[in-house]
């Protein structure tokens, strides 16, 4: 065990290594190597310890998940299925305030179940969607907002990202996990679609209704009465709907395998992408676009592993020096009780969401969090969507804010300033916190479909 003074040194050296702007899993790796020596003394036993560490990683199958359910989702991104579920969405909701607006958030939905990257789908959307809004006279605030709040719901639908690197970390099921997040997610969903729709319906100026239209469309005014795109408004209903059919099969089957137990979370990924990749040369998917679907997959999940494993010798070390236990002495002692310490974490996520990339706060912080949370009682589950929820908040606010970046460079529109975004996103990030609330005060939102 460590004294005080080494525990101290060991967070203040990693802090430093991630403001200074060191990767991550450098940061991590690089702490806990220096963490042993200080415990050992001995450079032989680092060695042994990382080589150990790195081996049983290695042989863990679930590290698959990742690459796997991301190869799932850019397949049937690449072949256009997320343009068929926009298109759906719209035509279907034509009877809405909004209604573009809503099928955004719906499409985005559908597609976090299949890719649970929220990049992903803010890339995506915003190149399907924003076309088609400031067509119709949206504000482009209005739009921007929507595309980027909306993009939040992959992280929380699963199959999410963060949600497989949290169950890697504190060992959680990773199916239960998925579970957890599927009502969470869609009462986060039917949030942003009040949202939309109380808005055109309070300012129908933001929806291109009312006298204000050309005011907030402007310099886009004659785009307003340009022709649908190609493929957005005149492709056949029969054909949209056999393709979403194909992809909510393609979902209802891998995530149901899991969750009823027939197969573990890396088979049922492993059948989700060979089963994308039917589903993608049925829509005309060229080799090309295979090779560089796994080539773009290789570049995104590679270094993500090597952060998982990082992140794995990070939390060892952090056990073995007893900072854990040190930190939950400290956080129990201050009298706070439960819903005190938990607003501490809540805040510290919130701050470094600021700062930071989901996942680095999620490796940085869950390893200590975690075993706090649980002698407090707090059910793991709906700590992980709890958590999940308060880092996602970091996707929409400001200076780091990935989400609105990935909409920023996506649009096809030039000068979109980011305040514009930042300012669109906000009721967004409000409806969030709203959601973690609703599942600190009921947790069983998050906890009644892992237990039935």
């Amino acid at each position: 065990m460590f004294g005080h003074s080494e525990m101290i040194l060991i967070v203040v050296i990693l802090l430093a290594l991630v403001f200074a702007g060191v990767h991550i899993a450098i940061g991590l790796g690089m702490t806990a190597a220096v963490g042993i020596y200080l415990m050992t003394g001995d450079i032989e036993v680092v060695r042994t310890f990382v080589a150990n560490t790195a081996y049983e990683a290695l042989r863990d199958y679930v590290f698959a998940v990742i690459p796997l359910f991301m190869l799932m989702g850019d397949f049937l991104a690449k072949c256009g299925a997320a343009t068929d579920l926009y298109t759906l969405a719209h035509r279907m909701s034509r009877w809405l305030p909004a209604r573009l607006a809503v099928a955004t958030i719906v499409a985005n939905a559908i597609f976090a179940f299949v890719t649970g990257v929220s990049i992903a789908a803010a890339a995506a959307f915003s190149r399907i969607a924003y076309p088609e809004m400031r067509r119709y006279g949206y504000s482009r605030e209005f739009a921007l907002g929507c595309i980027a709040g909306s993009a939040c719901l992959g992280m929380l639908i699963p199959p999410s990202v963060l949600m497989i690197v949290w169950g890697v970390l504190t060992e959680l099921s990773i199916g239960k996990l998925f579970l957890a997040g599927v009502l969470p997610g869609l009462l986060l969903a039917f949030g942003f679609c009040v949202y939309v729709v109380v808005a055109a319906i309070l300012k129908p100026e933001l929806v291109g209704e009312g006298a204000g239209v050309h005011a907030h469309t402007a310099p886009l005014g004659a785009a307003v009465t340009a022709p649908p795109p190609s493929g957005t408004n005149d492709q056949p209903i029969g054909s949209l709907l056999f393709s979403t059919a194909l992809v909510l099969t393609l979902i209802a089957g891998v995530l149901g395998s899991i969750w009823l137990g027939f197969c573990t979370p890396t088979e049922g990924a492993g059948v989700g992408a060979v089963g994308a990749l039917i589903l993608a040369l049925i829509k005309g998917i060229t080799w090309r676009e295979i090779w560089q679907v796994v080539l773009n997959v290789g570049r995104t999940s590679g270094p993500l592993l090597l952060l998982l494993f990082c992140a794995q010798l990070y939390s060892r070390v952090l056990s073995m020096t007893g900072f854990t236990e040190t930190a939950k002495t400290f956080l129990l002692g201050t009298g706070l009780g439960p819903m005190g310490i938990l607003a501490v974490m809540l805040l510290i996520w919130f701050i470094l969401g600021c700062l930071i990339d989901s996942i680095s706060i999620i490796l940085l912080t869950v390893p200590i969090f975690a075993p706090i949370a649980a002698t407090l009682g707090i059910d793991p589950l709906a700590f992980a969507i709890i958590g999940i929820l308060a880092i996602e908040t970091g996707l929409l606010t400001p200076p780091f804010g990935i989400l609105v970046f990935t909409v920023k460079a996506a649009v096809p529109e030039p000068n979109v300033p980011l305040a514009e975004i930042f300012r669109g996103a906000i009721p967004y990030w409000i409806i969030l916190f709203v959601v973690i609330l609703a599942i600190v005060i009921f947790p069983q939102i998050a906890t009644y479909l892992p237990k039935l």
